[in-house]
C-alpha cells in the first residue's frame, strides 16, 4: 500500500436536499489537502464506519476518487456495499449493493440508485445512533503514483471508523483497522441520511393527582403528578413550577424520568427547575408533605411546564390545579340525643 499527499483537492457533490445530513468521518474540505491510498489489489475494500444523526433513510454514498493529475479518465470496479454494523472491524449483514460504480477522477462521486439505469433508488432505513459500514471494493490494482484511488484525510485517524479488507493470501482475505495497516487517516467516504423534518413544536402537558379524595387536618397528603410531551419537537428547556400552598407543610419530592427525559432526582420545599423532556418522554414527581393541623376550607395546588425556546401547540394543558375539601367526620348521625331512635 502506497500513500502520496495531494494538495487541492475539490469536491464536489451532486445534490443537496435540505432535509439531507452527509454524515462523514473524514475532515477533508473544498480545497483541502488529504492523500491518495494505493496498493489496493482485486476483492480488496476501503470502508467508513457512519453513525445516523437521525431516525431516516440512507438516500447517496460518496466517495473521493483522485490520482495525482486529477486527469485521467473514468473509472469501473467492482462494487460498493452498505452493511450493518457488526464487530469493528468486521461489518455486520449486507443491506445494499451498488455494482460496478463508474467513477470520476478528482471528484466526490455520488451514488442515488443500484442499478446502472438509475431506476431503482438507493434506499437503506436506519435508526438515530445506528451505525452503517459503507464500503468500496476494487475491482483491480490501481497503477500506483498514477491511477486514482480513494483517499483519506490528513490530520489523523478516528478510533474504529475506517476498515480495510485485505488479503492475506490468494483467496484468503481478512477485515482489519485501517490504522494497523498504515492508513493514518480517514477514508473520505460518506452517506447521505434523508432526516425528516420535525417540526418546531412540543405539546407538554401535565397531569396530577393525590392519594385522598381530600385531606384530613394534621395527616399525610402524596401528590403525583406527571409531566410528558407528545412532541413532535423535544422540549429540552422546561420549567417546572409548584409553589406549594401554606398549609401543606415540609413537602418534598422525588422524579422519576422515563423516554430520555431528565429532572433532579430528588429534592424538598418549592419545585423551580428546569427539566429536558424528549417527544415521547415524560418525568413523575411523588410529592410527600403534611398537611398543617390548623387547615380548613380548599387546600388548592397549582403545578406548572413553562416550554422554552420551542412552540407549545396546546399552551391550556401545562397547568393542573388540584382542588381538596376538608374530609368531614360522618359520625355525626350517632351524636348524643339521637342513640335511642
Amino acid at each position: 500500500m502506497r500513500i502520496v499527499a495531494a494538495g487541492m483537492l475539490a469536491l464536489a457533490s451532486a445534490y443537496a436536499g435540505a432535509a439531507e445530513v452527509t454524515v462523514k468521518n473524514d475532515s477533508l474540505t473544498d480545497f483541502g489537502t488529504a492523500a491518495i491510498v494505493w496498493g489496493f489489489v482485486e476483492g480488496e475494500k476501503a470502508a467508513s464506519w457512519l453513525t445516523s444523526p437521525c431516525n431516516g433513510t440512507l438516500r447517496a454514498v460518496q466517495i473521493f476518487w483522485r490520482s495525482p493529475s486529477g486527469t485521467s479518465g473514468q473509472s469501473i470496479h467492482d462494487s460498493i456495499e452498505i452493511f450493518r454494523s457488526g464487530t469493528f472491524p468486521t461489518p455486520g449483514a449486507l443491506v445494499e449493493t451498488i455494482a460496478g460504480p463508474v467513477l470520476a477522477d478528482g471528484a466526490l462521486n455520488e451514488w442515488r440508485y443500484v442499478d446502472e439505469n438509475n431506476l431503482v433508488p438507493l434506499a437503506v432505513d436506519v435508526a438515530e445512533n445506528e451505525t452503517l459500514v459503507v464500503s468500496f471494493t476494487f475491482d483491480h490494482e490501481p497503477e500506483q503514483l498514477v491511477a486514482p484511488s480513494v483517499v483519506r484525510d490528513s490530520d489523523g485517524v478516528q478510533p474504529n471508523r475506517n476498515g480495510l479488507y485485505a488479503m492475506l493470501a490468494p483467496g484468503t482475505y481478512m477485515w482489519f483497522n485501517s490504522a494497523s495497516l498504515g492508513v493514518a487517516g480517514d477514508w473520505v467516504i460518506r452517506a447521505v441520511i434523508d432526516c425528516p423534518v420535525v417540526d418546531p413544536e412540543a405539546d407538554v402537558a401535565v397531569d396530577m393527582t393525590a392519594d385522598a379524595e381530600g385531606y384530613t387536618p394534621g395527616q399525610p397528603l402524596t401528590y403525583t403528578v406527571v409531566v410528558d410531551n407528545a412532541g413532535p419537537a423535544a422540549a429540552t428547556s422546561t420549567t417546572i413550577v409548584d409553589v406549594f400552598p401554606a398549609a401543606f407543610t415540609s413537602p418534598a419530592w422525588t422524579c422519576t424520568p422515563s423516554g430520555g427525559a431528565t429532572c433532579p432526582a430528588s429534592g424538598s420545599g418549592n419545585i423551580t427547575h428546569v427539566i429536558s423532556l424528549p417527544a415521547g418522554g415524560s418525568a413523575t414527581y411523588e410529592i410527600t408533605g403534611t398537611v398543617s393541623a390548623s387547615a380548613s376550607g380548599t387546600l388548592s395546588n397549582s403545578f406548572s411546564a413553562v416550554v422554552g425556546g420551542i412552540i407549545d401547540p396546546e399552551p391550556s394543558n401545562n397547568t393542573v390545579t388540584l382542588e381538596l375539601e376538608e374530609l368531614l367526620d360522618d359520625d355525626t348521625v350517632f351524636a348524643n340525643g339521637f342513640e335511642d331512635g
